[in-house]
């Protein structure tokens, strides 16, 4: 359950940050500037920008933006497709070939509480029929964050916004990953087994997996690095759970290759840093790989 939360964050000290903070200064360690980190909810909407303290002087004061992955890249005609190409089956396969007649019949009872439609009908099954059951985990939960989330707007995000702004003022934009790497780490790293198991866990705990949906974005928005720890650490004890390697796949690594990375990026120019909130909190998160590295890092009040 932990890995379909932690997706969403991803569409989110060694010491715990006991305020309520989501914009961290880093400085120190022979930087002639600061540059900034700041922790997003990827369907957070741009307006939110304006409840973070210091969000927009940060940006105002960094000479380039660095994102997870180049939002254009991935939102061009060929990004577009590699994304696409990444949610679907392999060959001619469909759902069907990959899960029982049982999963099948749970999956579309879910579909048809949540779309009001199911698999039966043909423009679903046309739409859907091909996906893979990691593209309809994630693809279902951002349905259901709509139905709960009056006015949301997918195009006009907290992720892309900084990116964008960046642009219009002739900042350059970079990111710590490329698009091909992401697909890989986010599409293409569970077998498609584990898929299925993961997509019935959705299935099979819906009223959970919607309360844990409403208490991460109640963390967010309360700017509560704390609490979206312990969100995305919630356990069922079971196998819907992730494991420690697929935490590592999703987290762990590559907040140590952000860490790694970051050195010459702040050298070269003051950066305001946009990712994921799940990767900031914690001994192995952003922010204290960060401080072990020598860097002073800390929460714009």
């Amino acid at each position: 359950m932990k890995k379909i939360v932690l997706f969403l964050m991803l569409f989110v000290a060694g010491a715990m940050c006991a305020s309520a903070q989501l914009l961290y200064r880093i400085s120190g360690n022979g930087v002639s500037k600061p540059s900034y980190v700041i922790g997003t909810y990827h369907l957070a909407p741009a307006e939110f920008v304006d409840s973070i303290p210091g969000a927009r002087e940060a940006f105002a004061v960094a000479e380039q933006v660095c994102g997870e992955v180049e939002m254009e890249a991935m939102l061009s005609v060929e990004g577009v497709q590699k994304l696409m190409a990444a949610m679907m089956l392999p060959g001619d396969k469909t759902l069907k070939d990959v899960l029982t007649p049982d999963e099948m019949n749970r999956l579309n009872v879910y579909m048809s509480e949540i779309l009001g439609a199911d698999l039966s009908n043909p423009m679903i099954e046309q739409q859907m029929g091909k996906m893979t059951p990691m593209a309809i985990s994630t693809q279902l939960q951002l349905v259901q964050y709509v139905r709960m989330t009056p006015g949301f707007n997918p195009v006009a995000l907290i992720d892309n916004y900084f990116q964008q702004e960046a642009l219009k003022v002739g900042k350059p934009v970079v990111g710590l990953e490329t698009l091909d790497f992401q697909i890989a780490v986010l599409y293409k790293g569970s077998s498609i087994e584990r898929q299925v198991e993961q997509l019935m866990c959705m299935v099979d705990n819906k009223e959970y997996n919607l309360m844990m949906m409403q208490e991460l974005t109640k963390a967010y928005f309360a700017k509560d690095i704390a609490k979206i720890q312990a969100v995305t650490e919630e356990k069922l004890g079971n196998s819907c759970d992730s494991t420690p390697l697929e935490d590592d796949a999703l987290i762990y690594s590559r907040n140590a290759d952000w860490a790694g990375k970051i050195p010459a990026i702040i050298t070269d120019k003051a950066t305001l840093f946009v990712v994921g909130a799940a990767h900031l909190p914690g001994e192995r998160g952003l922010l204290e790989l960060l401080r072990k590295a020598g860097y002073t890092v800390e929460a714009v009040e």
